[in-house]
């Protein structure tokens, strides 16, 4: 009797699992940043973050220094840098002053950001939908802020998780810049020593000794943040973007659920309204940018 060996399964539902899995750790890092938020400031959980990831990343760049660093870009490499280590920052502290779904959703406007980002920065030509499909994505952060309600967000915070998005953005965009003439590791390793750079000074600024307690839950943190960065990047090398895409968008049901079990949260009608404008309009920008984008050579 003759055992067939099952076939693999396709590339997109791999990346898929990749990106869920991806999901969970984000939402998992960002919770433990709000919880840990009423004692630890986040420029000290931004340090922390950045320099638990410079440790794991050491062994391959001892390995090679000289390619690690090799680049005729410095200036950008450092723009982007900064721009990273600022976002992480900023973004910590909006993730500890909102609940747990507004600022998820305020993060995923960093597509949003990107169209103007590559019209300016890559010199893209941008066709008229996607602009519009931006403008309506930004109005549907208008209805998450809620301005004319009595329980609006705080507007701090809420300012903190888009300036977050855009820098973010700008920083991947400098990646697809960068990305045409140096390989994974300079940009990793650059990011790697730049950021626990970067976020040194105002980690010293506002430190407070963690007790064990806090520093296991710290390096939780890192190690979440981190496999969320990886399991991504291992979903993106593997399966199409515009397939994937929408997976991403599942941190919304995780930051809920996680927010009503353990902060006690409960999204207004007026956040649900907004998400949805923002996931929709996003997925219409990734959607349009795949289907206009012309065919490689062969």
């Amino acid at each position: 009797m003759t055992i067939r060996r099952a076939d693999p399964p396709p590339r997109n539902v791999v990346g898929g699992l990749w990106v869920l899995a991806s999901a969970g750790c984000f939402v998992v890092s960002m919770s433990l940043v709000k919880f840990l938020g009423n004692d630890l400031p986040a420029p000290m959980q931004a340090f922390v973050r950045q320099a638990f990831g410079l440790v794991i990343l050491l062994p391959w760049i001892l390995h090679n220094p000289l390619g690690a660093f090799r680049t005729t870009r410095p200036g950008l490499f450092l723009s982007r840098g900064l721009a990273t280590s600022a976002s992480m920052v900023i973004s910590y502290y909006s993730y500890q002053e909102l609940p747990l779904a507004e600022a998820n959703a305020l993060s995923f406007t960093r597509t949003l950001w990107v169209v103007p980002l590559a019209m300016v920065m890559l010199g893209e030509r941008v066709p008229r939908a996607r602009l519009l499909a931006t403008v309506v994505g930004f109005g549907g952060v208008l209805l998450i802020l809620n301005p004319g309600a009595h329980q609006a967000i705080p507007f701090r915070p809420a300012a903190a998780g888009l300036v977050s998005a855009m820098l973010l953005a700008f920083s991947l965009t400098g990646i697809k810049v960068l990305a045409r003439t140096h390989g994974q590791l300079p940009l990793m390793a650059w990011a790697a020593v730049l950021g626990t750079l970067f976020t040194l000074p105002t980690a010293v600024l506002s430190w407070r000794m963690p007790d064990a307690h806090d520093s296991v839950l710290l390096g939780v943190m890192s190690l979440a943040g981190i496999s969320s960065q990886y399991c991504y990047t291992r979903g993106l090398a593997v399966a199409e973007a515009t397939v994937i895409a929408p997976i991403d968008y599942s941190r919304i049901a995780f930051s809920v659920a996680i927010g009503f079990v353990v902060f006690r949260e409960v999204p207004p009608l007026a956040t649900w309204a907004g998400v949805a404008v923002i996931v929709g309009t996003t997925l219409f920008i990734t959607w349009h940018a795949g289907r206009s984008r012309t065919p490689a050579p062969a």
